[in-house]
């Protein structure tokens, strides 16, 4: 079996057009590609009936993001805290927290100010438009 490599760390959204708008515009992520999937195989390989879905990738030094708006959207979200089964996060790393936090536009909920951990790296959790979660880190510059 050959080794896998990464590809890229997917998000299910709501509204793709607000979403992108937030990572290329308050994260500052270039957008990679933007291309729409339907018909039969596409919606087999998902497992939904009829499925059709606009992505976007965006490129994050390295890692690609990929924002997928679903037609049709599920009608329930699971629960959105870090320590429920199934949660995920995309972590982006900047040079200075601080900073970075003091830039952010007033209305992009945070879930608190920059903090150190026992590890030394200091961490903010912020939220996108969907309420996905975005961790951005700073971390210790000897590790």
């Amino acid at each position: 079996m050959k080794a896998l490599s990464a590809h890229h760390v997917g998000l299910t959204v709501a509204d793709l057009e607000a979403t992108l708008a937030f990572y290329r515009d308050v994260l500052d992520l270039s957008i990679a590609d933007r291309f729409s999937v339907g018909g039969e195989a596409f919606a087999d390989a998902v497992g939904v009936e009829g499925a059709r879905a606009d992505f976007a990738h965006l490129e994050a030094d390295g890692i690609r993001i990929e924002l997928v708006e679903y037609d049709p959207a599920a009608r329930a979200a699971p629960a959105t805290g870090l320590n429920q089964p199934g949660a995920a996060h995309v972590g982006l790393s900047v040079e200075d927290l601080d900073a970075f936090y003091a830039s952010l536009p007033e209305d992009v909920p945070t879930i608190s100010d920059p903090r150190t951990t026992e590890s030394g790296t200091r961490i903010l959790f912020l939220r996108d438009p969907e309420g996905n979660l975005i961790e951005v880190l700073e971390t210790d510059s000897s590790r």
